[in-house]
């Protein structure tokens, strides 16, 4: 540790609550449809959409919201009922009206460490979603920068930490998810210290990687890696 200058967050289920939102979200979605087709056939169709729609989309709420009318329509072979698709748009109004709340630890863990490193947040979404979402958590100050990509690859991680004028070796990542916050930091030369969550989309899921790496329970253990 003793070679960090940048430490970058990912912000969704890493800073604060997110995946259980869309948890919940599917199965309302779930309830909503139930006359077309069964709970395990409806997820399987909506994560079959989402994933084509990527490439279009992204990642966030809205593009979650566009799959989430898309997979109804076609369920329903185009007779769902325009109702139907208000309550849906409603779901997605209703996750991005969330309050945000923080794992155990941020709060604390954060302040003590932007005063010995640069804190940036590196996240995939919709750049207004995670803008509002960063303003309403109370972190903003402890940021240098906010990063939105629309994929976390080798790429854009170098590129990033070639504008912040380090080496790969000065960086350490901290996320939830092995494939997009760890394993293409590792690749280029960083550190990655992974936080696992119970709720993990299967877009997200990963072997776990060759390279060395830190694993911790909570944010409140980040503090004691750097003898905080």
């Amino acid at each position: 540790m003793e070679s960090i200058k940048v430490i970058g967050f990912d912000a969704d289920d890493t800073l604060w609550v997110n995946g259980s939102y869309f948890l919940e979200a599917e199965k309302t979605f779930c309830e909503l449809l139930s006359d077309y087709m069964t709970p395990d056939e409806l997820s399987h169709t909506l994560y079959q959409t989402e994933v084509k729609n990527l490439k279009w989309y992204g990642y966030g709420v809205m593009a979650y919201t566009l799959s989430l009318v898309e997979t109804a329509i076609a369920v329903s072979q185009g007779k769902i009922p325009a109702s139907v698709i208000q309550t849906i748009l409603e779901l997605g109004r209703r996750m991005l009206s969330q309050p945000v709340q923080l794992y155990p630890g941020v709060k604390e863990t954060l302040p003590a460490l932007q005063q010995h490193y640069k804190l940036i947040v590196i996240t995939k979404g919709d750049l207004l979603d995670q803008q509002r979402k960063l303003k309403k958590s109370g972190l903003m100050p402890y940021f240098h920068h906010l990063e939105v990509v629309s994929e976390k690859q080798s790429s854009n991680y170098l590129k990033l930490i070639n504008v912040m004028g380090i080496q790969p070796s000065e960086f350490l990542m901290v996320g939830n998810s092995l494939k997009s916050d760890i394993i293409p930091v590792l690749t280029i030369g960083g550190q990655a210290v992974h936080i696992p969550q119970k709720e993990v989309w299967q877009q997200e899921e990963s072997g776990k990687p060759s390279l060395p790496y830190i694993e911790i329970d909570s944010m409140e253990q980040l503090g004691a890696l750097f003898q905080l």
